[in-house]
């Protein structure tokens, strides 16, 4: 499923190809994905300049003017590219934002998880946006929101680290991947962890994202960057996918567990 860093990597992909833009509507092959596209969006599009082209969470926000918001989201396998407008459309190609250059936005979703959405207010009151905790990248991440956010918590760390009320967009790979980094067990109890290991915690976040994004994401199966081209940060997994490996940091045997219904990752040693 595409993560936080693959969505940054599909918006810087299709930045350049989009920003400024004026839309002459959109082409709908399949309306029923996890939420139906709306009625009347060729109508709502067209005449309409993308302004910006913005991330909240794993939602894609093309920004409009003279107004409106587009919110897009790439569900399961997804992937958005910008191709010529005569490019024949695949099986799954479902959505064509139509831009005036002659080229289109398409949208390419085998399992019909992902959504593109339509918004006249200010996106972030929109109901798939509304609630969701600070962007894991921005200053509002620190050991001090999450150790507040953590007090009388029961769960495992790695389960609270995963919901999008306390930090949006750490998926199971990324979460496994900080907390080797920072430590930390990830079936302690998130209520029973200090400040300063939740200092550390909140770097280890942002350094883990900040490298895949660099390396263009983390392809395992389906995922592939706006351009084709796969993400290369699984080269760089310390502990997700390498049980019974030899740690990188202390060499003992990497060990797998199923926390919160999701596969975990860690060192017994290195993470207490």
């Amino acid at each position: 499923m595409p993560e936080l860093p693959e969505v940054e990597v599909t918006r810087l992909g299709i930045q350049p190809h989009t920003e400024g833009r004026l839309l002459e509507g959109a082409r709908i092959r399949e309306p029923r994905l996890r939420w139906p596209v709306p009625e009347g969006l060729h109508e709502r599009l067209r005449g309409r300049r993308i302004r910006a082209v913005e991330r909240r969470a794993k939602y894609l926000l093309l920004r409009l003017e003279p107004g409106g918001t587009l919110l897009i989201h790439l569900g399961m396998s997804g992937s958005l590219r910008v191709v010529p407008a005569e490019t024949p459309p695949a099986p799954h190609d479902h959505v064509d934002l139509l831009l005036e250059d002659g080229r289109v936005l398409r949208l390419r979703d085998p399992r019909r998880f992902g959504a593109v959405l339509w918004t006249e207010e200010a996106p972030e009151i929109h109901p798939r946006l509304a609630g969701l905790g600070p962007e894991p990248l921005s200053p509002a991440l620190t050991g001090t929101h999450l150790h507040r956010r953590s007090r009388g918590r029961k769960l495992a760390v790695k389960s609270f680290l995963m919901d999008p009320q306390v930090v949006v967009g750490v998926g199971n790979i990324y979460a496994s991947e900080a907390l080797f980094r920072a430590g930390i067990h990830p079936g302690r109890e998130a209520g029973r962890i200090g400040r300063e290991r939740y200092d550390r915690l909140a770097r280890a976040v942002a350094e883990v994202l900040e490298a895949a994004i660099a390396a263009g994401g983390t392809t395992l199966r389906d995922f592939t960057s706006s351009d084709g081209a796969p993400g290369y940060f699984r080269q760089q997994l310390a502990v997700y996918g390498h049980a019974g490996a030899a740690c990188p940091g202390c060499g003992a045997t990497i060990e797998k567990a199923v926390i919160g219904q999701r596969s975990s990752f860690f060192c017994p040693k290195c993470q207490r």
